[in-house]
């Protein structure tokens, strides 16, 4: 397929409570969440569905206007110890992977190398966890916390 769309985010780190996680991966119209804290004993949260193609349709709204196809991540911050980002994503004719440390504010933002394209991969984050925390929402009426 020429079409063929592929979205996939990861940001976590091992520590004290052992690897903690958020990841989601849309591939096709299928969309599936994982959510590990232990903190408190909490267990992984596990989800997937199935989505419209106005909803997929969406996810690549956002992903063209964002511009993040014009970034490159050799500037940003490296995975350390507080943890590493990933968003890989192949949207015709693309095919681009970031990786990248946890970015805790946009202090962290501001005081990187690359602070224009470290923005705009921030805020794209931010917009597609949201959306993504909105469908779950609407589909299993619980609210993950991350």
């Amino acid at each position: 397929m020429a079409d063929q769309f592929y979205l996939r985010y990861y940001s976590g780190h091992v520590g004290s409570y052992g690897h903690e996680f958020l990841e989601f991966e849309l591939t096709g119209n299928r969309l599936r969440f994982a959510l590990n804290s232990n903190y408190r004993n909490e267990s992984m949260i596990r989800r997937e569905m199935t989505l419209s193609d106005a909803v997929i349709n969406e996810f690549k709204r956002i992903l063209n206007e964002s511009e993040i196809v014009k970034q490159d991540d050799d500037k940003w911050p490296k995975k350390n110890v507080v943890g590493k980002q990933e968003l890989e994503v192949k949207l015709a004719p693309y095919h681009i992977s970031f990786q990248t440390a946890k970015i805790g504010s946009m202090v962290d933002v501001n005081n990187s190398d690359d602070p224009e394209g470290l923005q705009t991969f921030y805020y794209l984050v931010q917009d597609l966890k949201i959306f993504v925390y909105s469908l779950i929402s609407l589909h299993f009426k619980i609210k993950p916390t991350y």
